[in-house]
């Protein structure tokens, strides 16, 4: 009867240290992150325009991209898990906290041409995904370029009055009100996608102006971005708009500029079908607004 005992508890015991291993495993395995889905994010994210140099032998995700702004030219930074020239000291965690908070592992301020005050509401799990698709990518020993800023503006510290003013972070969460495609749309487009940084017109101190939501105006660089919401889109059909977002042409024959025409390569063509009509229904669903004056 002992021994009977004894060997059931031997079987009990065995049979609870291999769930807890299996759990385990499973536990690390979601932890890590899908780095194919991570693949999928990163285009819609659009990474590699902003971290990869404008010429034929770039290496992706090297960093080297300018971006002139009134303040002055921001360099995107290699991403690499290189250990010195690119992230392959950083842990996920200070990947988290950079796309979250807008801060370095050290705890410097980014300065918010690296799009933070978007990319905070990417859920954990996509954060996630991306973190563990960089950690595939080859390393490279190209050198992030020092950002030319006039002065004051390479003052990291004054980033801190700045985030203050213009700058909440935390993940999407669903509008109940919306169906679960512009839901999904609005993730896409103010996330992930972060449209508005270019598509909403901005402040003298750099700041978006919340009231004129994806309404076009001038872009970081300047030049004019055209206005996302329907008082613009309402002139293109369902299909017409499909087209544009997916081969970069619009009914007319005439073709975007440069920057956009990136973006269409790099981004909207790649988004699956289900995304792409979430895209399009959530930009459907905006307040109208008349195009920023110049």
């Amino acid at each position: 009867m002992i021994c009977g005992t004894a060997a059931a508890l031997r079987r009990v015991l065995q049979a609870g240290a291999l769930a807890l291993l299996l759990g385990t495993l499973i536990g690390n395995a979601h932890a890590q992150g899908d780095a194919k889905r991570g693949q999928y994010l990163a285009k819609v994210g659009g990474c590699v325009g902003c971290h990869t140099q404008e010429k034929d032998d770039a290496v992706p995700y090297a960093g080297g991209r300018a971006l002139k702004t009134p303040f002055g030219t921001f360099y995107g930074p290699n991403i690499t898990p290189h250990l010195q020239a690119g992230i392959g000291r950083w842990t996920e965690a200070d990947f988290i906290r950079a796309m979250r908070h807008g801060e370095r592992p050290d705890g410097a301020n980014y300065f918010p041409a690296f799009p933070y005050p978007s990319f905070t509401r990417i859920a954990d799990s996509d954060l996630r995904d991306l973190w563990a698709f960089l950690r595939t990518l080859p390393p490279s020993s190209q050198a992030s370029q020092a950002h030319d800023l006039r002065f004051p503006f390479g003052w990291r510290f004054l980033v801190s009055i700045w985030k203050w003013l213009f700058f909440t972070p935390g993940p999407f969460t669903s509008d109940t009100q919306r169906t679960p495609e512009i839901n999904r749309g609005a993730y896409v487009v103010q996330a992930l996608g972060h449209c508005s940084e270019c598509h909403t017109p901005r402040n003298f101190l750099g700041g978006p102006k919340r009231d004129r939501f994806l309404a076009g105006g001038k872009g970081p660089d300047g030049k004019r971005v055209p206005n996302l919401t329907p008082a613009k889109l309402k002139k293109l059909s369902d299909a017409e708009l499909k087209d544009f977002l997916v081969s970069g042409t619009t009914p007319d024959g005439d073709v975007p500029a440069e920057a956009m025409g990136e973006v269409i390569r790099n981004t909207t063509s790649q988004l699956t079908p289900a995304d792409l009509a979430a895209v399009m229904a959530f930009l459907r669903a905006l307040p109208p607004l008349a195009d920023e004056p110049r």
